[in-house]
């Protein structure tokens, strides 16, 4: 095994990538985040609307959890991850959102007049990268932080019984504010532009990985979105390295109600039939059907690894060492 330990690229978003960044930092140090680039609220949502450019959120926190332990990198992961808090313009608006934008301004990537055509006004390229590689060497940042497209994208989600009157009705909701939010059932997604480029970076990295995981995360809106970019789906599908599939601890609001750890799954397949998975990690203390579980990891090819992950305090959060602990006896398997 590399002394570095293995080359692992993470899939995913929000505080779901936050709590494997967190946890796979302590088993590599050869580990890129590759981000989901389709929000469109709150401060993202605002510098997409108003600048052209990709949603910076998701990356400013896969940066934020790479931030060097020492009291520098401790320091920036605070500042990157301030809110302002006013009754002006700057309300709501992270520090780091700013910074990873005015990078992106400097290096020419911004364009003023807003993503309506979700890719006219700005297609990203070398600028978006070098900007979040500049962040990362700013934040001491252990590992490199890519987006999955190069470009901003719109989730649309087809979602069953959003009108409580029609229950079997199936309706179309486009935006990831919007997706997590509609009453209902989430029984897929697909994106605009339907065919986006993916990050070139992101592919070689891919290509070049031992390990690729996917979550826990948002399962509609920062997991299964990696695997409607065509391009990166074909990486996905075609790499060398063994996959892994980080469970959640608890159903997403809005999102995955009611669903079971193998409901996951089957929706994973459903998104990607020819993806092939090597392990499927899950908490024990979550997993009420280990037998359909099983048969759902083994649908994918897969075997099952059950292991205590969860923080001490009852809450649905990742634990950090316990989650590492997990990648290590996984990767060394």
């Amino acid at each position: 095994m590399n002394p570095r330990g293995p080359k692992v690229v993470a899939l995913g978003g929000g505080h779901g990538l936050y709590a494997s960044l967190t946890a796979l930092r302590q088993v590599t140090s050869d580990l890129t985040a590759v981000v989901t680039v389709a929000d469109d609220g709150g401060s993202s949502g605002r510098l997409r609307r108003e600048l052209g450019v990709m949603p910076p959120g998701d990356l400013r926190m896969a940066l934020a959890a790479l931030c060097g332990d020492d009291e520098w990198g401790q320091t920036w992961r605070d500042v990157v991850q301030h809110r302002f808090r006013s009754e002006g313009s700057l309300h709501d608006h992270a520090v780091g959102n700013l910074l990873i934008v005015a990078l992106w301004e400097l290096f020419g990537q911004a364009v003023p007049g807003g993503d309506e055509q979700l890719g006219a006004a700005v297609v990203g390229g070398p600028g978006v990268v070098a900007g979040l590689d500049w962040v990362g060497r700013l934040l001491g940042a252990h590992g490199r932080v890519l987006p999955m497209a190069s470009v901003p994208l719109d989730i649309v989600a087809d979602v069953r019984g959003a009108d409580p009157a029609r229950p079997a009705e199936v309706v179309q909701v486009r935006g990831q504010v919007a997706c997590a939010k509609t009453p209902g059932t989430v029984e897929g997604i697909s994106l605009i532009p339907s065919d986006p480029p993916a990050c070139p970076e992101a592919l070689a990295a891919i290509e070049d990985a031992d390990w690729v995981v996917f979550g826990p995360g948002s399962w509609f809106t920062s997991v299964l979105p990696h695997l409607k970019v065509p391009g990166l789906a074909r990486a996905l599908r075609r790499t060398r390295a063994r996959r892994a599939v980080a469970l959640n601890l608890a159903p997403q609001p809005g999102e995955t109600d009611d669903f079971s750890p193998q409901n996951h799954l089957e929706v994973l397949q459903a998104h990607a039939p020819d993806l092939r998975v090597d392990v499927v990690l899950a908490d024990r203390g979550v997993v009420d059907e280990p037998d359909a579980l099983e048969k759902a990891v083994g649908d994918l090819g897969g075997r099952l690894v059950l292991a205590d992950v969860a923080t001490s305090d009852g809450s649905p959060r990742h634990d950090p060492a316990l989650l590492a602990q997990a990648f290590v006896q996984i990767f060394a398997d």
